[in-house]
Protein backbone atom coordinates (compact mmCIF):
# COMPACT_ATOMS: atom_id res chain seq x y z
CA UNK A 1 0.00 0.00 0.00
CA UNK A 2 0.98 3.10 -0.77
CA UNK A 3 2.13 4.76 2.75
CA UNK A 4 0.12 8.17 3.61
CA UNK A 5 1.05 9.83 7.54
CA UNK A 6 -3.00 9.37 8.00
CA UNK A 7 -5.98 8.80 6.07
CA UNK A 8 -9.45 8.90 6.85
CA UNK A 9 -12.60 6.34 5.96
CA UNK A 10 -16.50 6.52 6.08
CA UNK A 11 -17.73 3.62 5.54
CA UNK A 12 -21.97 2.92 5.44
CA UNK A 13 -24.06 -0.40 5.09
CA UNK A 14 -27.58 -1.70 6.14
CA UNK A 15 -26.01 -1.48 9.41
CA UNK A 16 -25.07 1.53 10.28
CA UNK A 17 -21.63 3.75 9.93
CA UNK A 18 -18.27 3.76 10.82
CA UNK A 19 -15.71 6.03 10.63
CA UNK A 20 -11.54 4.98 10.85
CA UNK A 21 -8.56 6.92 11.13
CA UNK A 22 -5.50 5.44 10.41
CA UNK A 23 -1.81 6.83 11.09
CA UNK A 24 1.44 5.50 10.01
CA UNK A 25 3.71 4.91 12.90
CA UNK A 26 6.65 3.13 11.77
CA UNK A 27 7.38 1.25 8.50
CA UNK A 28 5.14 -1.51 8.60
CA UNK A 29 3.34 -0.29 12.04
CA UNK A 30 0.02 1.34 11.57
CA UNK A 31 -2.75 2.49 14.09
CA UNK A 32 -6.60 3.43 13.31
CA UNK A 33 -9.09 4.79 15.76
CA UNK A 34 -12.37 3.13 15.01
CA UNK A 35 -15.70 4.99 15.84
CA UNK A 36 -18.46 2.40 15.00
CA UNK A 37 -22.30 2.54 15.34
CA UNK A 38 -22.94 -0.03 13.05
CA UNK A 39 -23.43 -4.22 13.44
CA UNK A 40 -21.03 -4.98 11.32
CA UNK A 41 -18.36 -3.94 8.69
CA UNK A 42 -15.28 -5.01 6.61
CA UNK A 43 -11.94 -3.76 6.94
CA UNK A 44 -10.12 -1.33 4.73
CA UNK A 45 -8.02 -3.74 1.78
CA UNK A 46 -5.00 -2.93 1.03
CA UNK A 47 -2.87 -4.20 4.43
CA UNK A 48 -0.22 -7.03 4.04
CA UNK A 49 -1.57 -10.01 5.07
CA UNK A 50 -1.20 -11.74 8.28
CA UNK A 51 -0.48 -8.96 10.79
CA UNK A 52 -0.16 -9.24 14.38
CA UNK A 53 -3.14 -7.10 15.55
CA UNK A 54 -3.24 -5.36 18.69
CA UNK A 55 -7.02 -4.31 19.63
CA UNK A 56 -8.34 -1.99 22.43
CA UNK A 57 -11.63 -1.51 23.47
CA UNK A 58 -12.76 1.94 25.03
CA UNK A 59 -16.82 1.88 24.26
CA UNK A 60 -19.62 -0.95 23.48
CA UNK A 61 -18.54 -4.10 22.24
CA UNK A 62 -16.55 -6.44 20.12
CA UNK A 63 -17.46 -9.93 18.54
CA UNK A 64 -14.71 -12.61 16.89
CA UNK A 65 -16.13 -15.79 15.87
CA UNK A 66 -13.92 -18.72 16.27
CA UNK A 67 -14.54 -22.66 15.08
CA UNK A 68 -16.88 -23.45 17.86
CA UNK A 69 -17.19 -20.83 20.28
CA UNK A 70 -17.55 -16.61 20.00
CA UNK A 71 -15.43 -13.87 21.97
CA UNK A 72 -16.36 -10.65 23.24
CA UNK A 73 -13.93 -7.73 24.17
CA UNK A 74 -15.84 -5.56 26.73
CA UNK A 75 -15.25 -1.85 27.89
CA UNK A 76 -11.52 -2.15 28.87
CA UNK A 77 -10.26 -5.20 27.24
CA UNK A 78 -7.58 -5.85 24.81
CA UNK A 79 -6.77 -8.16 22.42
CA UNK A 80 -4.25 -10.09 20.45
CA UNK A 81 -4.09 -12.01 17.63
CA UNK A 82 -3.08 -12.97 14.16
CA UNK A 83 -5.40 -11.46 11.52
CA UNK A 84 -5.85 -11.76 7.98
CA UNK A 85 -6.45 -7.88 7.79
CA UNK A 86 -7.54 -8.21 4.07
CA UNK A 87 -11.48 -8.59 4.21
CA UNK A 88 -11.38 -9.42 7.41
CA UNK A 89 -14.94 -8.73 8.88
CA UNK A 90 -15.55 -6.79 12.22
CA UNK A 91 -18.59 -7.91 14.28
CA UNK A 92 -20.33 -5.50 17.08
CA UNK A 93 -23.38 -7.27 18.68
CA UNK A 94 -24.67 -3.86 20.46
CA UNK A 95 -23.76 -1.79 17.69
CA UNK A 96 -21.37 0.43 19.02
CA UNK A 97 -17.19 0.13 19.23
CA UNK A 98 -15.10 2.57 19.92
CA UNK A 99 -11.55 1.44 19.98
CA UNK A 100 -7.99 1.35 18.82
CA UNK A 101 -6.54 -0.95 16.83
CA UNK A 102 -2.46 -1.51 16.63
CA UNK A 103 -1.37 -3.11 12.83
CA UNK A 104 2.26 -5.16 13.06
CA UNK A 105 3.70 -6.52 9.76
CA UNK A 106 6.46 -8.60 10.88
CA UNK A 107 8.65 -8.27 7.68
CA UNK A 108 7.96 -4.59 6.80
CA UNK A 109 7.89 -3.55 10.24
CA UNK A 110 11.64 -2.97 11.82
CA UNK A 111 13.10 -5.99 13.74
CA UNK A 112 14.43 -4.56 16.53
CA UNK A 113 12.58 -1.40 18.10
CA UNK A 114 16.15 -0.15 19.18
CA UNK A 115 16.77 1.04 16.09
CA UNK A 116 14.11 3.59 16.71
CA UNK A 117 14.82 4.05 20.66
CA UNK A 118 18.38 2.60 21.86
CA UNK A 119 16.63 1.96 25.54
CA UNK A 120 13.52 0.28 23.73
CA UNK A 121 15.03 -2.72 22.90
CA UNK A 122 12.31 -5.13 21.13
CA UNK A 123 12.22 -8.05 18.93
CA UNK A 124 9.31 -8.06 16.86
CA UNK A 125 9.76 -11.10 15.15
CA UNK A 126 9.63 -12.55 18.73
CA UNK A 127 6.44 -11.15 19.61
CA UNK A 128 4.54 -12.08 16.39
CA UNK A 129 5.80 -15.42 17.52
CA UNK A 130 4.42 -15.58 20.91
CA UNK A 131 1.02 -14.64 19.90
CA UNK A 132 0.66 -15.95 16.35
CA UNK A 133 2.61 -19.42 16.02
CA UNK A 134 -0.86 -21.17 18.14
CA UNK A 135 -3.15 -19.30 16.13
CA UNK A 136 -5.19 -18.55 19.58
CA UNK A 137 -6.77 -15.13 20.18
CA UNK A 138 -5.18 -13.53 23.37
CA UNK A 139 -7.56 -11.44 25.32
CA UNK A 140 -7.21 -9.63 28.28
CA UNK A 141 -8.74 -7.53 30.95
CA UNK A 142 -7.96 -3.89 31.21
CA UNK A 143 -5.36 -3.27 33.90
CA UNK A 144 -3.60 -0.19 35.29
CA UNK A 145 -0.54 -0.56 33.37
CA UNK A 146 -3.37 -0.92 29.86
CA UNK A 147 -5.14 1.61 30.76
CA UNK A 148 -2.26 4.24 31.70
CA UNK A 149 -0.75 2.89 27.75
CA UNK A 150 -4.19 3.06 25.78
CA UNK A 151 -5.95 6.01 27.26
CA UNK A 152 -3.91 8.84 26.52
CA UNK A 153 -3.62 7.53 22.98
CA UNK A 154 -7.40 8.96 22.97
CA UNK A 155 -6.87 12.68 24.06
CA UNK A 156 -3.51 13.51 22.45
CA UNK A 157 -3.71 17.09 20.69
CA UNK A 158 -3.57 16.55 16.94
CA UNK A 159 -0.52 19.12 16.72
CA UNK A 160 1.86 16.86 18.43
CA UNK A 161 -0.13 12.73 17.71
CA UNK A 162 2.30 11.72 15.13
CA UNK A 163 5.17 11.93 17.16
CA UNK A 164 3.13 10.71 20.52
CA UNK A 165 1.47 7.76 18.78
CA UNK A 166 5.43 6.51 18.26
CA UNK A 167 6.19 6.96 21.85
CA UNK A 168 3.06 5.36 23.17
CA UNK A 169 3.12 2.45 20.36
CA UNK A 170 6.79 1.68 21.85
CA UNK A 171 5.83 1.81 24.96
CA UNK A 172 2.90 -1.22 24.31
CA UNK A 173 5.45 -2.94 22.66
CA UNK A 174 7.73 -2.49 25.43
CA UNK A 175 4.41 -3.89 27.56
CA UNK A 176 4.03 -6.78 25.21
CA UNK A 177 7.71 -8.44 25.33
CA UNK A 178 7.11 -9.35 29.08
CA UNK A 179 3.54 -10.50 28.84
CA UNK A 180 3.07 -14.27 28.24
CA UNK A 181 0.30 -15.60 26.59
CA UNK A 182 -0.85 -18.15 29.12
CA UNK A 183 -2.15 -15.16 30.92
CA UNK A 184 -5.00 -15.09 28.32
CA UNK A 185 -8.21 -14.87 29.89
CA UNK A 186 -9.79 -15.80 26.79
CA UNK A 187 -12.37 -18.39 28.69
CA UNK A 188 -14.00 -15.62 30.80
CA UNK A 189 -15.15 -13.79 27.02
CA UNK A 190 -16.49 -16.95 25.68
CA UNK A 191 -19.42 -18.00 24.19
CA UNK A 192 -20.84 -21.24 22.35
CA UNK A 193 -22.83 -20.74 18.89
CA UNK A 194 -26.04 -22.26 21.07
CA UNK A 195 -25.66 -18.86 23.50
CA UNK A 196 -25.34 -16.75 20.43
CA UNK A 197 -28.19 -18.62 18.92
CA UNK A 198 -30.41 -18.59 22.04
CA UNK A 199 -29.85 -14.38 22.27
CA UNK A 200 -31.44 -14.04 18.89
CA UNK A 201 -34.41 -16.13 19.86
CA UNK A 202 -34.96 -13.92 23.07
CA UNK A 203 -34.71 -10.54 21.03
CA UNK A 204 -37.36 -12.37 18.38
CA UNK A 205 -39.70 -12.69 21.74
CA UNK A 206 -39.50 -9.45 22.94
CA UNK A 207 -40.17 -7.74 19.23
CA UNK A 208 -42.85 -10.60 19.29
CA UNK A 209 -44.40 -9.39 22.50
CA UNK A 210 -43.57 -5.88 22.29
CA UNK A 211 -46.73 -4.91 24.27
CA UNK A 212 -45.76 -6.69 27.16
CA UNK A 213 -43.54 -6.86 30.21
CA UNK A 214 -42.43 -9.98 30.01
CA UNK A 215 -40.70 -11.63 33.02
CA UNK A 216 -37.20 -13.76 32.96
CA UNK A 217 -39.04 -16.69 34.16
CA UNK A 218 -41.95 -16.51 31.11
CA UNK A 219 -38.96 -15.91 28.70
CA UNK A 220 -37.26 -18.70 29.47
CA UNK A 221 -40.63 -20.81 30.01
CA UNK A 222 -41.14 -19.52 26.27
CA UNK A 223 -37.82 -20.65 24.66
CA UNK A 224 -37.51 -23.72 26.85
CA UNK A 225 -34.84 -23.20 28.46
CA UNK A 226 -33.79 -22.63 32.19
CA UNK A 227 -33.57 -18.68 33.60
CA UNK A 228 -29.95 -19.09 34.63
CA UNK A 229 -28.77 -20.40 30.97
CA UNK A 230 -30.86 -17.86 29.41
CA UNK A 231 -29.09 -14.79 31.68
CA UNK A 232 -25.80 -16.43 31.32
CA UNK A 233 -26.09 -16.27 27.28
CA UNK A 234 -27.31 -12.69 27.63
CA UNK A 235 -24.72 -11.74 29.79
CA UNK A 236 -22.35 -13.18 27.69
CA UNK A 237 -23.19 -11.88 24.47
CA UNK A 238 -24.08 -8.10 25.23
CA UNK A 239 -22.22 -7.73 28.34
CA UNK A 240 -25.43 -6.33 30.59
CA UNK A 241 -28.10 -8.00 32.29
CA UNK A 242 -30.49 -9.54 30.66
CA UNK A 243 -32.96 -6.88 31.81
CA UNK A 244 -31.26 -4.23 30.97
CA UNK A 245 -30.83 -6.12 27.67
CA UNK A 246 -34.53 -5.88 27.09
CA UNK A 247 -35.00 -2.71 27.75
CA UNK A 248 -32.14 -1.33 25.24
CA UNK A 249 -33.66 -2.87 22.94
CA UNK A 250 -37.15 -1.60 23.63
CA UNK A 251 -36.16 1.88 24.21
CA UNK A 252 -34.18 1.79 20.51
CA UNK A 253 -37.52 0.80 19.07
CA UNK A 254 -39.04 3.54 20.55
CA UNK A 255 -36.02 5.48 19.44
CA UNK A 256 -37.00 4.56 15.66
CA UNK A 257 -40.77 5.30 16.32
CA UNK A 258 -40.17 8.63 17.50
CA UNK A 259 -37.97 9.71 14.45
CA UNK A 260 -39.72 7.91 11.99
CA UNK A 261 -43.57 8.32 12.77
CA UNK A 262 -46.07 11.05 13.94
CA UNK A 263 -47.69 9.09 16.48
CA UNK A 264 -47.46 9.90 20.65
CA UNK A 265 -44.92 9.08 22.84
CA UNK A 266 -48.18 7.64 24.79
CA UNK A 267 -48.72 5.45 21.92
CA UNK A 268 -45.68 4.48 21.58
CA UNK A 269 -44.87 3.66 25.14
CA UNK A 270 -48.02 1.71 25.23
CA UNK A 271 -46.82 -0.69 22.24
CA UNK A 272 -43.81 -1.19 24.07
CA UNK A 273 -45.66 -2.36 27.56
CA UNK A 274 -45.72 0.93 29.46
CA UNK A 275 -48.75 1.87 30.89
CA UNK A 276 -47.22 5.21 32.45
CA UNK A 277 -45.49 7.73 30.08
CA UNK A 278 -43.08 8.88 32.47
CA UNK A 279 -41.71 5.23 33.48
CA UNK A 280 -41.41 5.11 29.51
CA UNK A 281 -39.31 8.47 29.61
CA UNK A 282 -37.26 7.13 32.80
CA UNK A 283 -36.12 4.20 30.29
CA UNK A 284 -35.70 5.97 27.18
CA UNK A 285 -33.46 8.71 28.80
CA UNK A 286 -31.51 5.95 30.44
CA UNK A 287 -30.76 4.55 27.53
CA UNK A 288 -30.42 7.30 25.08
CA UNK A 289 -29.46 10.14 27.11
CA UNK A 290 -32.40 12.42 26.72
CA UNK A 291 -36.12 12.49 27.22
CA UNK A 292 -38.39 10.95 24.53
CA UNK A 293 -38.93 14.76 23.79
CA UNK A 294 -36.32 16.40 23.26
CA UNK A 295 -34.90 13.26 21.26
CA UNK A 296 -37.90 13.79 18.26
CA UNK A 297 -36.92 17.77 18.60
CA UNK A 298 -33.21 16.72 17.86
CA UNK A 299 -33.52 14.37 15.08
CA UNK A 300 -35.79 12.95 12.31
CA UNK A 301 -33.91 11.50 10.03
CA UNK A 302 -30.68 10.95 11.81
CA UNK A 303 -29.88 8.65 14.68
CA UNK A 304 -26.55 8.72 16.73
CA UNK A 305 -26.78 5.28 16.15
CA UNK A 306 -27.29 4.60 12.82
CA UNK A 307 -30.24 5.61 10.63
CA UNK A 308 -33.45 3.68 11.24
CA UNK A 309 -31.22 1.12 13.30
CA UNK A 310 -30.99 0.17 16.37
CA UNK A 311 -28.23 -1.65 18.82
CA UNK A 312 -29.51 -4.86 17.87
CA UNK A 313 -30.02 -5.04 14.80
CA UNK A 314 -34.15 -4.32 14.15
CA UNK A 315 -35.27 -2.19 10.99
CA UNK A 316 -38.07 0.19 11.60
CA UNK A 317 -41.04 -2.34 11.57
CA UNK A 318 -38.37 -3.94 14.39
CA UNK A 319 -37.86 -6.99 12.81
CA UNK A 320 -34.75 -8.72 13.36
CA UNK A 321 -32.04 -8.14 11.08
CA UNK A 322 -29.56 -10.45 11.33
CA UNK A 323 -27.72 -9.50 7.73
CA UNK A 324 -24.38 -12.12 6.51
CA UNK A 325 -22.78 -12.50 10.35
CA UNK A 326 -26.39 -11.96 11.87
CA UNK A 327 -28.11 -14.97 10.02
CA UNK A 328 -29.10 -17.55 12.35
CA UNK A 329 -26.01 -19.94 13.66
CA UNK A 330 -26.87 -23.39 13.64
CA UNK A 331 -27.69 -25.19 17.02
CA UNK A 332 -25.21 -27.91 17.45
Amino acid sequence: MKEKSKQSFHYENESGKVKITEYAIFPGIWLAYKEAHIHYFENRSGFPDTLLEITHCKEGRLEYEGVEQFFYLGKGDVAIHCSSYDKAMMHCPTGEYQGISVMIHPEKAPRCTSCLLSDVNVELPEIYRKFCLEEQLFIMRSTPRLEHIFSELYTVPETIRRGYLKVKVLELLLFLSCLEPRRSQIEKHMCTKNQVTLTRRLLALVNEHRDKRLTATEMAKELQVPVDQLRKSMAGVYGMPLYQCVRTYKMHLAAIMLEETNRTIMDIAGELGYDNSSKFAGAFKAVVGVSPAEYRQKTQKQLHFGAKLNRFGADESGGNMYNEFCTTVSEN
